[in-house]
């Protein structure tokens, strides 16, 4: 095994007991595929981060969950710019991942060290119809729960993700659904996770995230998710730009996580948060 050390953070929170958890490998060279998966498998948490340098305040990233690699993961990337804040001092680095670069701001604010992520070009399309009945059979949903003013949409900003809003909070408190049914349909799409969202107002989304591709139920805070969601808005235009929104997500779960989408008028989406060692 490639020599590295691992570290587990939660992202996304001030707190152990809050937001995400994400390991965080840190080694001089990545190691190979297996073992990457073989130490994500270990961890168990949603993904696990490898983290090597390459020059400068470059560093070259891939992102595991227990049961696949992922082409890019928002947490454990925050939790990886909190970790190189703390142990290589705060500035901006630049993640050479799958997807391309991703550059991340780590500083400190009111005493709390926080990193910020700028994604990759987000991009979107709306969902088939037939895409969104699937998902709606598997998850018990109908049709008419959904909220009109914000259309069922294929988002990336990073990775795929299923935006789909309802029109009550009350349908985003209930989640059930039948794991290997709807894993099978994202698989199929190559979906990283549904984007399940409540609009309380202008600037605050409530979020549920099902990530049975990963072999996780659901992921208490999804930083892709967000800059996916923030890039929708934005070139649907159901928002005005520039601006900031606020996603709360993992409540549900006894694990909240504070989401902050700073969405400009072009280019990538920048999503905050802090992170805490567990």
């Amino acid at each position: 095994m490639t020599p590295g050390a691992l570290h587990k953070l939660a992202a996304f929170s001030t707190r152990p007991e809050g937001g995400n958890p994400a390991g965080v490998w840190i080694g001089e060279t990545l190691p190979d595929s297996g073992t990457m998966q073989e130490i994500a498998a270990g961890v168990g948490f949603s993904e696990t981060a490898f983290v090597a340098p390459a020059t400068g305040s470059r560093r070259r990233v891939r992102y595991y969950s227990p049961e696949a690699e992922v082409s890019f993961c928002g947490h454990a990337t925050i939790a990886t710019g909190v970790l190189l804040g703390e142990s290589e001092g705060d500035g901006t680095y630049t993640l050479e991942t799958a997807v391309g670069e991703v550059p991340v701001s780590v500083g400190v604010r009111n005493g709390v060290r926080e990193a910020s992520l700028t994604s990759v070009e987000p991009v979107d399309s709306p969902a088939p119809d037939s895409l969104v009945d699937e998902a709606l059979s598997a998850l018990g949903w109908g049709r008419d729960e959904l909220d009109a003013a914000i259309p069922p949409a294929r988002a990336y900003a990073g990775a795929w993700h299923l935006v789909m809003a309802v029109a009550a909070a009350d349908r985003l408190a209930e989640l059930e659904y039948s794991f290997d049914t709807l894993k099978g349909l994202m698989l199929r799409e190559k979906l990283t996770t549904l984007q399940l969202v409540w609009r309380q107002s202008n600037d605050v989304f409530h979020s549920r995230n099902p990530f049975p591709v990963g072999g996780v139920v659901e992921d208490p805070a999804t930083g892709a998710a967000a800059a996916a969601l923030g890039g929708y808005l934005r070139s649907a235009g159901l928002i005005s730009v520039p601006t900031t929104i606020r996603v709360y997500q993992g409540d549900h779960m006894g694990r909240p996580s504070r989401l902050v989408v700073q969405i400009p008028a072009i280019g990538g989406i920048v999503v905050s948060g802090t992170a805490v060692r567990l």
